[in-house]
């Protein structure tokens, strides 16, 4: 079969296409006691384009998903970019405020839910885009009702690469959500370097981490790409996974650290015959070099982490078998990926010095959907004009050119692998009339890699304990964003200058379980 994945630009929606052509029985996605083949999926994409025409939402517009990870979101997901529409995929753990807004940020015109993803939302408002259930529950429309004819074919669309692919929204409880805009082009670029990984018809990929996240995402479009099978699990145990990896005969995976931990600290793992593996991925997350080495020790095939972000910009590679001795690096910046140091006056810094992480790329977040200000606040243009993204990385490159992450110049802290903003929950609790200030810092956990604490000043006569006000922002929060501790301070440590110094209270905290 030939595909056109060397083309400088194609669909994902037509690689699938012509897999249906050739080998229509070959299954595409499986989840538990059910699958579904190339025809089968290629017939759903179909009908879900089909009944988008028919309501009326046309190429670039959006629509949202907020659900639990399943055959029918893949399905719906692929189907709409067959209609040259956008998807915004939205984490049910979220809150159900943030939810709101980015249904509304992303105008979207349908919105497809599940029981869990319908109670994250909360209450509906009269607003809000029309909903359909993907679980068969009383939700939404239901899903079969909603479809095209069976056997219907949609108007064909000319995607172009610089149309709207996915917006993927930044965590957030307060303010504006930030949704990162990925292009046709962008995720085109994904795909293409798939073949250096050993993406084909053979390729059995099994994902535990959900489909709004573009960890995800990266592998589970060059997986359908080239015709491989993808293993959904939509909720995560170390002794599923096991289970799941010997009885398909898993080759691919994408994992953040937290999991390859909880992994390899599972007793029985040694005992399951994991032999298939060929690649297995890493990214959102600082891994330790400890445990990348004991992955490389103990599972078969390659161990390849990523280092990048959702907006895109540049991205490190480390191929940590071939380079045992960079464990502590990310690795090297990837073919075609421009990557560079800046300082605090936006000036690339010398040769080993220590500055902030920007890239360039053919694969680019268009902007922050909607906001031009924060997207030009992600920006940084080179003395000849060329475009990079900042990642507020901070880091230095070493004499071999690869990369050593230092710290996070923006506070972000990441936890189970979601991005963690300490700003928004500083924002929460001084929502609390009892508080005068507050700051969150993320410390250690074997648990989630990381998780926040608060500090918190109280106002003057004001006497909550701390654990009233823990439970009460953790009310408030989607579930990924709660806070570990809290602690009551008489006062914030601040620099000359006002700025609170938050690596004095990280520094004063224990690791979390």
């Amino acid at each position: 079969m030939t595909l056109c994945i060397d083309t400088d630009f194609g669909t994902i929606a037509d690689l699938i296409h012509q897999q249906a052509l050739h080998s229509p029985r070959r299954h595409a996605l499986v989840q538990a006691e059910r699958s579904i083949d190339y025809a089968a999926l290629d017939a759903l994409m179909d009908r879900t384009a089909c009944a988008l025409q028919r309501d009326g939402v046309q190429a670039g517009e959006a629509i949202a998903i907020c659900a639990d990870m399943s055959i029918e979101y893949a399905a719906v997901f692929l189907g709409a970019l067959r209609a040259g529409v956008a998807v915004a995929p939205l984490a049910p753990g979220s809150g159900a405020a943030s939810l709101q807004r980015m249904v509304q940020d992303a105008q979207a015109r349908l919105l497809f839910t599940d029981a869990h993803g319908a109670e994250s939302l909360g209450p509906r408002p009269v607003d809000e885009a029309a909903r359909i259930a993907l679980d068969g529950s009383t939700v939404g429309r239901a899903l079969d009702h909603w479809l095209g004819a069976a056997g219907q074919q949609p108007v064909p669309v000319d995607v172009q690469p610089d149309w709207p692919f996915n917006i993927i929204y930044s965590s957030g409880t307060t303010g504006e959500p930030k949704g990162i805009v990925q292009s046709h082009g962008m995720r085109w670029s994904h795909v293409r370097r798939g073949a250096a990984y050993g993406y084909g018809a053979d390729t059995v990929t099994l994902l535990s981490t959900p489909l709004y996240s573009n960890t995800t995402l990266v592998v589970f479009f060059p997986t359908l790409s080239f015709g491989g099978s993808v293993v959904l699990m939509p909720k995560f145990d170390a002794l599923g996974y096991l289970k799941l990896a010997q009885q398909h005969r898993v080759t691919h995976t994408m994992l953040v650290p937290v999991q390859y931990q909880r992994l390899l600290a599972h007793p029985e793992f040694d005992r399951f015959d994991l032999a298939s593996y060929q690649v297995k991925f890493s990214t959102s997350a600082p891994f330790a070099a400890t445990l990348k080495a004991d992955a490389l020790k103990r599972w078969p095939g390659a161990l390849v982490e990523f280092y990048g972000m959702t907006e895109g910009g540049g991205t490190c590679i480390l191929d940590a078998a071939a380079t045992p001795d960079k464990l502590h690096t990310v690795g090297r910046p990837a073919e075609g990926h421009d990557i560079r140091l800046i300082d605090e006056q936006d000036r690339e810094v010398a040769a080993g010095e220590i500055g902030e992480v920007v890239g360039h790329s053919a694969g680019m977040m268009t902007g922050y959907h909607g906001q031009s200000e924060k997207t030009r606040e992600a920006e940084w243009f080179d003395p000849q004009g060329k475009r990079f993204i900042r990642t507020g990385d901070v880091g230095r490159f070493d004499a071999d050119g690869f990369l050593t992450l230092i710290d996070r110049k923006k506070d972000m802290l990441i936890s189970g692998g979601f991005n963690v903003y300490p700003s928004d929950l500083e924002a929460v609790l001084r929502q609390h009339p009892a508080v005068l200030e507050a700051a969150v810092v993320g410390v250690p956990s074997l648990q989630w890699g990381e998780t926040p604490a608060a500090f918190v000043v109280l106002q003057p006569g004001a006497a909550p304990s701390a654990e009233e006000l823990l439970n009460w922002v953790n009310a408030q929060v989607g579930r990924t964003q709660r806070l570990g501790q809290l602690q009551l301070i008489d006062a914030l440590p601040r620099s000359a200058i006002g700025k609170v110094l938050k690596r004095q209270l990280r520094d004063g905290l224990p690791s979390a379980s």
